[in-house]
């Protein structure tokens, strides 16, 4: 199905979509490219944005003020002024492509500027804490419809759409498979490595989650438990649900795992249970900053006493007070 959004909230959600790919202990360098044209733009917009894990490093718009590559995280101004100007011209010449590319495409579906026509890459290498490759991938998206993806093997591609078949066929024909598994591999893991160094006081840290159960009454009757972890950081992380020690598989519902827009994140995960058996249920959260799994249970709240009783009983009180004093007065 096509689509005709504008090209950030696209790059939103093929962010969104690739944050939660991450292995527990390693981390991603992902770098998105959208070039797209809209109904009152002479030439298409050109958009790169790179990320380490979360966190955006760096990014190009052909549409600024100074269209240069720019540093998005602190620590990455430690670079010289020889980088980002390499770093700009690799974006110049990456726009200059994938214009072309867009426009060769818009004219084998004679498609026109005002439906958004857009063409999207994103492009990442993941590496354990040491360093050392894991995986890497490439997708090529257009329109939202015709996409080629390289395989996990780095070797082979999968095409669909009339236009992406022959882009496969050309790309098998020239062994473009080869050249990215040499730039995954290599480049990638390099510039990877060399942000985790220049961020590893950010990238590399490790906060544990802040962790509650909220109670909540459901219209039947039952009761809907909700484990909550919030301001955790790396991303990974794994709540489960218990019924008297045994896991709980139904009736359960998991979020996402979402940023929470200071640099953590956010998780939850429910279960639904009879109402008076929820001492029964326990939430585990197993999370890296953690010494040792954490193990919540929903905590009754204590029982509480009218405010009628407490005036009561304060007025009873006073009246006790003042009815001994009273007696000691006539008394001496």
């Amino acid at each position: 199905m096509r689509t005709s959004c504008p090209c950030a909230l696209l790059l939103l959600e093929v962010v969104a979509l690739a944050l939660t790919q991450n292995c527990a202990g390693s981390h991603w360098l992902q770098s998105f490219d959208t070039v797209t044209y809209g109904p009152d733009t002479w030439e298409p917009r050109f958009i790169h944005v790179c990320y380490v894990d979360a966190t955006q490093v760096m990014g190009f718009d052909s549409n600024a003020a100074t269209a240069k590559m720019e540093p998005r995280a602190p620590w990455m101004k430690q670079e010289p002024p020889e980088y980002w100007k390499e770093e700009t011209q690799e974006a110049l010449y990456k726009s200059q492509g994938d214009r072309k590319f867009l426009e060769v495409l818009m004219n084998y579906y004679k498609h026109s500027k005002g439906g958004y026509p857009t063409l999207q890459k994103v492009l990442g290498c993941n590496v354990e804490n040491n360093g050392s490759f894991l995986r890497g991938h490439y997708r090529f998206t257009y329109y939202g419809h015709d996409y080629i993806t390289l395989n996990e093997d780095l070797s082979s591609w999968t095409a669909e759409g009339k236009a992406a078949q022959l882009i496969k066929q050309t790309w098998e024909t020239h062994h473009k498979a080869e050249h990215w598994r040499t730039y995954l591999q290599g480049k990638c893991v390099e510039m990877l490595r060399r942000c985790l160094d220049l961020g590893k006081e950010t990238l590399l840290r490790s906060d544990p989650p802040q962790t509650y159960v909220t109670h909540q009454v459901r219209p039947g009757g039952n009761v809907t438990l909700r484990c909550w972890a919030l301001n955790f950081y790396p991303a990974e992380i794994t709540l489960s649900w218990q019924r008297d020690g045994n896991n709980q598989t139904q009736d359960i519902e998991l979020g996402d795992t979402r940023p929470a827009g200071d640099g953590t994140f956010q998780k939850w995960a429910a279960v639904v249970v009879p109402s008076g058996e929820e001492l029964r249920y326990t939430c585990h959260v197993n999370h890296e900053g953690l010494p040792e799994p954490r193990i919540l249970r929903w905590e009754p709240p204590l029982p509480t006493i009218s405010l009628m009783v407490i005036l009561i009983g304060l007025l009873l009180g006073a009246l006790v007070m003042g009815t001994v004093a009273i007696f000691l007065i006539q008394k001496k």
